[in-house]
């Protein structure tokens, strides 16, 4: 990298943000990562805490090429600083009723789980596998590593999207193959990940039920941490660096140019191209505050939707709890309902729906000897709501640690040795999330593809965008593909004008 002269300045160190660096360092970049925080990772960050090494965000490896891709284009294997083992069981579903479902690894036992539910639901089961199959060849494989960057562009997939179904909501969609409200629940609640409402998100998220099963669940030994440390190793093997504590305060933009940044401390980067993997909303609003925006203005972003937030609570134990799956998801008496509380009502509501991450029940290495780590994640309203995190927060918090001990953690109350908790106050003011949404942009049809921030900005030359708030979308997977649309944008280095 010695006789490298073209630079390009990376802001965040997300997935998104690490996978564009190593992207553009293979392209003949020198990459600068500047990071405001004291680690890298961003929602993937990691904490440690009284002995207990807990996973900030991201936990579900659902497409492992895409990580074996950066490695490869640094002459590495994945394998060489990181083990993904694939997990049996993907999750373990509770329902309020008492009634639960496995979703499983191997398909012929996951037909005989269907079965197990409603004998009557295992054809439509199959069918919409297959429908979920033709949805993942184009929404995945044909069009997440794409950019959209013209209405042409969004014409040439529009066929297609309406003839597998598109613009039917993925709830409705899954409705049309199974009856049985359990299975309708397990082939529908996907979109949550990735922060839509399954009743509005559109259909061709359904991919992701073809993408677990095609590609497996998995778990980075050692936590999800360890993939971010793996990235940064591959940088700085490319001669690029990561400068943590590094607080942009406006992109530079010259004739309508990027032409580098500005920290809050003064000092100024200069670049010839610039990336964000900063939260789509806070690029254009903060730091282009002062750039005039024909596309993303104050006014549009404003009137955009955005995902729900999350409040989180991470907690060790002084006990194992051996009979707890990986991944559990526990619902309330409530499904659409509660969607509608969070989504358009945007009121917290009494019940909740969780997701139990308890990495120890794979690698327990992540807590003390005989104790385990866990978070649990409600979904919330993003901070339109009238709620007041800053004195709620507690009481949430106990509400569902009583849940968690009336149920699949009994005497919770009495073996907790550490705790913390993450609000949308955090999303907003730690990663700079607009209204405090754990996801960006919510995924609906109308800010999906062309509608969606593009990769290359409409606004500034030389301006690229990655991470969950640009196309295709949120999840790792889409972050990290995001970073992929670059290869098509930029030129290598040599060819830069």
């Amino acid at each position: 990298m010695k006789n490298v002269t073209r630079h390009a300045v990376v802001i965040g160190s997300g997935f998104g943000g690490l996978a564009a660096a190593i992207r553009l360092g293979a392209r003949g970049y020198r990459t600068t990562v500047l990071e405001r925080l004291d680690q890298p990772g961003g929602r993937a960050g990691v904490f440690r805490q009284d002995g207990f090494v807990f996973d900030a965000g991201p936990t579900i490896v659902t497409a492992p090429f895409l990580f074996e891709e950066l490695w490869q284009l640094c002459g590495r294997r994945l394998s060489d600083d990181v083990e993904l083992c694939p997990l049996d069981m993907f999750y373990r579903i509770l329902f309020d009723d008492g009634g639960h479902l496995d979703c499983l690894a191997d398909a012929d036992a996951m037909t005989r789980e269907i079965a197990r539910i409603s004998p009557d639901d295992v054809d439509g089961y199959e069918r919409f596998m297959h429908h979920s199959r033709d949805v993942f060849r184009i929404g995945f494989e044909e069009l997440s590593g794409v950019p959209f960057g013209s209405l042409a562009d969004m014409a040439r997939v529009v066929p297609s999207l309406v003839k597998l179904g598109g613009l039917r909501s993925v709830h409705s969609t899954v409705a049309k193959y199974v009856r049985h409200p359990h299975l309708r629940f397990a082939l529908s609640f996907h979109p949550l990940f990735v922060g839509g409402d399954p009743f509005s998100t559109p259909s061709i998220y359904c991919l992701i039920s073809y993408l677990e099963r095609h590609m497996g669940v998995h778990f980075a030994v050692g936590g999800t941490g360890k993939l971010v440390q793996g990235m940064v190793k591959l940088i700085e093997g490319q001669g690029g660096a990561l400068r943590c504590g590094s607080d942009v305060k406006e992109i530079l933009v010259t004739d309508g140019k990027a032409t580098g940044v500005r920290l809050t401390s003064g000092e100024v980067l200069t670049s010839d191209i610039v990336v964000s993997d900063a939260d789509a909303a806070w690029t254009y609003q903060t730091l282009l505050a002062g750039t005039k925006r024909r596309r993303w203005t104050d006014r549009k972003l404003a009137r955009s939707h955005y995902s729900m937030s999350l409040f989180v609570w991470y907690f060790g134990t002084k006990r194992k709890y051996r009979d707890v799956a990986h991944h559990t998801i526990m619902l309330g008496p409530r499904y659409r309902e509660l969607t509608r509380d969070i989504f358009k009502r945007k009121i917290l509501a009494p019940d909740f729906s969780l997701y139990l991450h308890h990495p120890t029940a794979s690698d327990p290495t992540l807590a003390p000897p005989g104790c385990d780590t866990f978070y649990v994640l409600s979904p919330v309203p993003h901070l339109d709501g009238n709620t007041d995190w800053t004195t709620g927060a507690e009481p949430y918090r106990r509400a569902i640690e009583t849940r968690l001990s009336e149920t699949l953690l009994p005497g919770l109350e009495d073996e907790i040795i550490t705790s913390r908790m993450f609000t949308p106050l955090d999303f907003q003011n730690r990663l700079l999330s607009a209204k405090g949404a754990a996801f960006g942009l919510e995924p609906r049809l109308t800010q999906s593809a062309w509608f969606r921030p593009h990769n290359r900005s409409e606004d500034v030359q030389g301006l690229y965008l990655v991470g969950a708030g640009t196309h295709p979308g949120a999840g790792v997977p889409g972050v990290l593909s995001s970073a992929r649309v670059l290869d098509t944008l930029i030129p290598p280095a040599h060819a830069l004008r």
